[in-house]
């Protein structure tokens, strides 16, 4: 039995002293997370003062009276139990020994026992997370998709013993081995250790991992999974398909940077989906974490949290609804962790575990421009003042570098004008050291696997290239291309991104197949929403983390002399994609590509680059902190009109409407949008919901929401009307339109105050290539 207590010599010790003594001074709570029980003995103020974990099978002697109530309350209870020591006095001597007498009845009488020593009977599989595959059905291509959906799978395995279990290789699944199950595709990637084995300690838990790639392993079918050898009995993992799921989890650094520790988040969000047809209660949760980085794959519990800091304030999710925690829990390391949440439905005493796995990274919204780096002229481009400073303008901050000659090794002009690290970075003892991890966004390297210079890499063969980075802190990246099949791939990373461009580049989707325009067909560009389909398709295959996408932007290499049309976006179709990938939940922009050449060959696509930037950085908290609510498409006579997305937090929601009703300009062979008004209905998660009906134009509404719209001109006055659950928004839009619903009331002065730093940053570079003709040409002369 183990025991810890509070602050040793500490206030909470004398706290826990005096608790025994007065008995309205501690309250005892008795938590049921199987394998183990756990005693919590709390100071009146909060503070924890004592803490048992009894495993729930257990000797008498290691279990005691405290322990053999805590097993009445698992077996006969199957809930947490509070007891307070205000409910009445203390119980007598005599009471205690009744009570102590009938546990040892009852002990012997239900059967349970220590450990034998003899097999594995202790390793029980806690967990599954089952993520279906899907596709898009508006996406066109010269081959079908195929129709047979899978699911990508995590399964939970604990070690509930007093001893360390060993897990003889091979492990077996349908009795199979995993790679058999590769070479029949049934399997795209696998990770569960079965090559060699491994020990998992007393208490731990180990998360084995696979995607499937043909429908026999997708959501709702059953398996067998062997733990213990060839000869061991085998245990049935159902794959049934979630109605309970984590959304998002993300982690946070909120303390101030000390210098020392920055990057180590210190709060975590995670929002669930309840797809049940009943409301549920958000009732605990814990993480579980390695001891180091190099044991990643063995990991402990933590604390049982239990102040969640829910929304809603209730932590009751209704049905279809979503709802989420925050809770401070750092520092924590930069490796990975599950994390398990305990929801209970409202109408039935049952237990919930929902389980998420993931890397610990902090949240943090960055903005690439791709290669930057470039040799012109015979200088680098990352040396070149004009260059930086333009780049500054646009709110770039991380790139295709690794380490530039005369950049990243000087250090005045690195510093002033820093840009994060993409790339490679094999050697470890450089780049995952605290000095450099601030400078890094992530590891990436291999390219487009799914095109892979003319043979599509294997998934297996991604994970296993992508595998020896696990137990680096930094997380790793891979580009994804054809929505197609990129569920194939989803998970063998841990901060996933794609990249597709919707006019004159070159795409993996068929543009002449696509009907929208009236039966015209057109072969320079796409329709611009598949941008929001495809960022849809990865984000919900990719849950719990958070995705990534490169945005098309100015490129000089596009098109040539016979091209129907320019050879990069127009303004409006720009700024249409990226704001397509912002609406849908992206966690990061890349712009693709913003070199010098670039920039200066399409210099009208700066300030529409600079815009985007800026209004990434006004709404940065929002970004780094929501969780897609939902999602709508308005027709009209079947026609396309408006996209409506709902990003929500605990305090906001940003609603973005994408003008999808643009038209096609025959003469130039562009995307033509114009300003057109419209009614925009979002429905607003149950803790916004507004008390009262109101209109107004002033930004405010029931003494507790504030509604305003957003650009990266300010915030502005919009009209809008509440009614129970739906605000209806009427303005008049050019390409898209971004509005707050908040019940902080000092957010639209945070964002303005915000926007006017911005404008005056912009000012303090002293270049200016938008506005100053001058600085263009200098810009331009660095090129020609």
């Amino acid at each position: 039995m183990r025991v810890t207590k509070g602050g040793e010599g500490s206030t909470c010790e004398k706290r826990f002293r005096k608790a025994w003594v007065r008995r309205d001074a501690c309250a005892v709570e008795y938590q049921v997370y199987p394998p183990n029980i756990t005693m919590l003995i709390r100071h009146r103020d909060g503070c924890q003062l004592f803490q048992t974990n009894v495993p729930r099978q257990a000797s008498v002697s290691q279990l005691g009276l405290k322990g053999l109530f805590m097993v009445f309350s698992h077996q006969f209870l199957g809930a947490v139990c509070t007891v307070s020591c205000k409910s009445g006095p203390r119980p007598s001597l005599l009471t205690i020994a009744w009570i102590t007498g009938f546990f040892v009845v009852f002990h012997i009488s239900t059967g349970i026992t220590a450990p034998s020593g003899e097999g594995n009977e202790d390793l029980q599989i806690i967990g599954v997370s089952v993520t279906p595959h899907q596709f898009s059905p508006n996406m066109q291509w010269r081959r079908a998709q195929n129709p047979e959906l899978s699911a990508r799978v995590e399964m939970f395995v604990h070690n509930g013993s007093d001893r360390a279990i060993q897990i003889p290789a091979p492990i077996r699944f349908d009795a199979k081995l995993p790679e058999e199950l590769l070479a029949e595709k049934g399997w795209a990637w696998h990770d569960t250790s079965s090559k060699s084995g491994f020990e998992l300690p007393s208490g731990a838990l180990r998360v084995l991992r696979w995607n499937g790639l043909d429908g026999d392993w997708g959501a709702g079918t059953e398996h067998t999974v062997s733990l213990a050898g060839d000869s061991s009995p085998q245990s049935t993992v159902n794959l049934a398909l979630p109605k309970i799921f984590f959304e998002s989890i993300t982690f946070h650094v909120t303390r101030p940077p000390d210098g020392k520790n920055p990057m180590y988040p210190d709060r975590m969000l995670a929002a669930i989906r309840n797809d049940l047809q009943e409301p549920i209660r958000m009732v605990s949760c814990r993480l579980w974490l390695p001891q180091s980085n190099e044991t990643f794959q063995t990991l402990y519990p933590k604390p049982i949290y239990q102040q969640l800091n829910p929304f809603p304030e209730n932590a009751i999710v209704p049905a279809g609804e979503i709802g989420g925690i925050e809770l401070n829990v750092g520092p924590l390391p930069l490796s990975y962790t599950a994390v398990e949440m305990v929801v209970q439905p409202i109408a039935r005493n049952e237990e919930i575990h929902v389980w998420g796995y993931l890397k610990i990274r902090p949240a943090s919204f960055d903005i690439s421009g791709g290669w930057v780096a470039s040799v012109v002229k015979g200088r680098n481009s990352m040396t070149q003042i004009p260059f930086l400073k333009t780049l500054s303008q646009l709110y770039i901050n991380t790139g295709q570098i690794e380490e530039v000659s005369g950049y990243t090794d000087n250090q005045e002009l690195y510093s002033q004008y820093p840009i994060k690290r993409f790339n490679r970075m094999a050697d470890k003892n450089r780049y995952d050291s605290d000095s450099m991890l601030p400078t890094i966004h992530a590891i990436e390297f291999l390219g487009e696997p799914q095109y892979g210079g003319g043979r599509p890499v294997p998934p297996q063969e991604v994970f296993d290239q992508l595998a020896p980075y696990q137990s680096w802190r930094l997380p790793t990246t891979v580009t994804l291309s054809e929505e197609r099949d990129w569920r194939y791939y989803v998970g063998v990373c841990d901060y996933p991104h794609y990249d597709a461009y919707r006019v004159i580049a070159p795409a993996a989707d068929s543009w002449s197949k696509y009907d929208r325009w009236g039966g015209k067909s057109i072969r320079w560009g796409a329709p611009l929403e598949t941008i929001g389909d495809m960022t849809r398709s990865l984000r919900q295959q990719s849950r719990p983390v958070t995705i990534a996408y490169w945005s098309q932007g100015a490129h000089h290499d596009w098109g040539g002399v016979l091209s129907p049309r320019r050879g990069s976006p127009t303004p409006d179709e720009l700024r249409s994609q990226a704001w397509q990938g912002l609406g849908n939940g992206i966690a990061s922009l890349y712009w693709f590509n913003l070199s010098m050449k670039s920039l200066a060959k399409f210099p009208d696509l700066i300030d529409p680059i600079r815009r985007v930037g800026r209004e990434i950085q006004m709404l940065k908290p929002i970004l780094e902190q929501c969780v897609c609510y939902q999602y709508e498409r308005q027709t009209k006579d079947d026609l396309l009109e408006w996209d409506l997305n709902s990003l929500v937090t605990r305090d906001t929601a940003m609603l973005v409407v994408n003008d999808i009703g643009y038209a096609i300009d025959e003469r130039s062979k562009t995307f033509r949008f114009d300003q057109r008004n419209g009614v925009f209905p979002f429905q607003l998660p149950p803790w916004l919901i507004a008390t009262r009906n109101d209109a107004t134009s002033d930004g405010a509404v029931n003494d507790n929401l504030y509604v305003f719209r957003v650009d990266s001109d300010g915030t502005h006055n919009v009209e809008y009307t509440v009614e129970s659950k739906l605000i209806t928004i009427r303005d008049s839009v050019s390409v898209v339109g971004v509005y707050i619903v908040t019940r902080d009331k000092a957010l639209r002065l945070a964002i303005d105050a915000k926007h006017a730093n911005l404008l005056q940053t912009e000012l303090d570079l002293g270049f200016n290539p938008v506005d100053s003709e001058a600085d263009r040409k200098t810009l331009q002369s660095l090129v020609d």
